[in-house]
């Protein structure tokens, strides 16, 4: 068949291109476009082997293969097929297990089946030298494509590059259009619009050990940069702050305090109801959900079978994962459905505290794409900081577009 296929390792690839970009293997240090890499990658394999594309494969590691954001996006764009690994850890290092044996499966196979006149192999590794054979043996051209050793040096099997009957380098500046190094110090979330009532999520006050409001330091995010707060809150220095979590909110009632707000309202030994993606876990010695929280609906109490289907729906082709975007959703969703908005006025008063039973869907709903995981042996709360800020950023815009005069 006179048509191209790509075949991409993503470890070699993003791998190489942070070496390049950052200075450094590890994929955390650069941020990708992979709308623009995936369309760069078709343009290119067009032009090099004059055939139209058939298809990406793309080939990546995952723990447990639970498809990460990234993965997920890929996964729904045109002509991409994203096929996964085990990722484990070993010696504080993440390997992958099984990439290179389902790319060599695939490319023989495709081969075998006479399905593309050429393949494009962008990978490094010389354990695909026995595929790249079988694929000529069968009368297919085989591309292979390097990035840009950061060195000046090969980055590539020395065999594999003298085995392939075509070899490019993706240089630095054809890299660039969908490769970014990260700034020192990255970022939680893109806030879609800055406005300083958020700087309240990151900004609330937490007890120390003796009772008295203090700060607690969170993962930074660009939130951090919101010193203020527009609803009559006093100024704070600005430091970077994080969503409080449920055990944060209470530690608030610790023993012989009582909230300024709601005095004397519950027991010290009230039951927590302790949200998390795993649902709610009663626990002694933390307040106990208001009245006003425990009567706010739950976004399934909400929804009709039909937009549960829906939401399936777009949940499998059309959001990312990404932690901040996934409270966005959660948030638009739960909004939309309501058929009393005093209960939007209700959760904005909670505001930044978000009542349990809606926190714990909200975390349980993100628990679907694979996010709350175990990342490097502990569980990840920068994701939990990120998604709750998505939540209140979407509350946040909904409830104060609600107040602009007509005509502004």
């Amino acid at each position: 068949m006179d048509r191209c296929i790509v075949l991409v390792d993503a470890g070699y690839l993003l791998g190489a291109a942070a070496s390049l970009l950052a200075g450094d293997s590890s994929r955390s240090r650069i941020t990708v476009d992979h709308a623009a890499l995936i369309q760069g990658l078709r343009e290119r394999a067009e032009s090099d082997t004059e055939r139209p594309l058939l298809r990406i494969y793309w080939f990546d590691g995952a723990p447990d293969r639970v498809p990460q954001p990234e993965h997920r996006r890929l996964r729904v764009m045109p002509r991409v097929t994203v096929r996964l690994g085990a990722l484990t850890r070993s010696d504080g290092r993440w390997a992958q297990k099984g990439v290179d044996a389902a790319m060599h499966a695939e490319l023989t196979e495709l081969a075998r089946n006479r399905a593309c006149s050429d393949v494009v192999l962008v990978t490094g590794d010389g354990d695909l030298l026995p595929g790249m054979m079988a694929a000529k043996e069968h009368g297919v051209a085989v591309h292979l494509w390097a990035v840009q050793a950061a060195d000046g040096d090969y980055n590539q099997s020395e065999d594999l590059v003298a085995e392939a009957d075509e070899r490019r380098v993706l240089d630095r500046a054809w890299i660039t259009k969908a490769v970014r190094a990260k700034e020192l110090g990255g970022v939680c979330a893109p806030p879609p619009v800055p406005r300083p009532e958020i700087a309240a999520i990151l900004s609330a006050p937490l007890p120390d050990s003796h009772g008295a409001a203090a700060e607690r330091p969170a993962p930074e995010t660009e939130h951090a940069s919101a010193a203020d707060s527009s609803n009559g809150t006093e100024e704070r220095a600005p430091a970077p702050k994080g969503v409080p979590t449920p055990k944060d909110l209470a530690a608030l009632r610790g023993p012989g305090t009582q909230p300024a707000q709601h005095p004397a309202q519950q027991p010290a030994s009230a039951t927590l109801r302790w949200s998390s993606d795993k649902g709610w876990v009663e626990r002694p010695g933390g307040t106990a959900e208001s009245a006003e929280s425990a009567s706010l609906p739950t976004l399934a109490q909400l929804t009709s079978a039909e937009q549960r289907w829906a939401d399936r729906e777009e949940d499998i082709t059309t959001v990312g994962g990404d932690p901040y975007e996934v409270g966005q959703v959660f948030a638009r969703r739960w909004m939309e459905r309501l058929t009393d908005q005093s209960h939007l006025q209700k959760l904005s008063a909670m505001y930044p505290r978000v009542p349990h039973r809606v926190d714990g869907e909200l975390l349980r709903y993100a628990a679907r794409f694979g996010l709350l995981t175990h990342k490097d042996d502990q569980i990840d709360e920068h994701d939990r900081y990120a998604i709750r800020a998505g939540f209140w950023r979407e509350i946040d815009v909904r409830t104060a577009a609600e107040h602009v005069p007509v005509g502004e």
